[in-house]
């Protein structure tokens, strides 16, 4: 009996879609290919092999030709998350795993920055381990958070009870101009010293993103026009 045209495509297309699901290992560089659903446990990542760049979670793909692509929610990705590519270059010796930005590595004469530093814990076939080895930029941001961590501490530290006691200031500096936004303080509290620290805050990220090469959309700053005492908690009006 002979078999039919349609069944016979039918045949073909299955056999197609599972060849095409294969996952191709280099067993020369076991690195090479596509690392998703990543798995935290404090400094260290656990990575499953793939065909392709996931979807929805943070995953990598490493090339032949040294070439570097990652989908990510970004540097300080909050939910929820938004996925977009970002493109580099991979250098992998004595274990130790380091990517750099692609723009950078373009530009004759600047020194290529470091995105991401990792010990290579494990590499199999079918999983990869890496170990957090942060970067200078990352180091310097944690500072940056840190200090505005203090002044946010200080900001809040004070019950609103009278709004009329209470002032606002900005802080921080967008990539593009102007600052991140603005935080209520208590009249009553050291102001001085408050302010000052705002303003090394200030001066930092505006150095942090010209040294790093930080974009930020180029949006004004909404400024308020009052404080005011609700819940005992001050609120911006604007």
């Amino acid at each position: 009996m002979k078999l039919k045209p349609l069944f016979l495509l039918l045949i073909a297309t299955v056999f197609f879609s599972c060849e095409s699901d294969e996952i191709i290992i280099d067993t020369d560089n076991l690195l090479l290919g596509s690392w998703i659903e990543p798995f935290y446990d404090g400094e260290t990542i656990i990575f499953k092999r793939a065909n392709s760049l996931s979807n929805d979670t943070r995953s990598f793909t490493f090339k032949k030709d040294g070439s570097f692509t990652e989908l990510t929610s970004g540097f300080c990705g909050t939910p929820p998350l938004t996925f977009f590519e970002q493109s580099g270059t991979w250098v992998l010796s004595e274990n130790y795993l380091k990517i750099y930005d692609q723009y950078n590595m373009e530009i004759i004469g600047v020194q290529p920055i470091l995105r991401y530093n990792y010990l290579v814990i494990d590499l199999s076939e079918n999983s990869l381990t890496l170990k957090r080895e942060f970067t200078e930029q990352e180091k310097e941001h944690r500072n940056l958070m840190a200090l505005f961590d203090e002044i946010q501490n200080l900001a809040y530290a004070t019950s609103c009870i009278d709004a009329s006691n209470w002032a606002f200031t900005a802080y921080g500096s967008k990539a593009c101009g102007g600052p991140q936004g603005f935080m209520a303080y208590s009249k009553n509290m050291n102001t001085e010293e408050f302010l000052k620290k705002i303003e090394i805050y200030t001066q930092s990220e505006k150095e942090f993103n010209r040294k790093w090469g930080i974009i930020s959309d180029c949006s004004v700053t909404a400024q308020p026009i009052a404080v005011a005492c609700v819940n005992s908690y001050p609120t911006l009006i604007y």
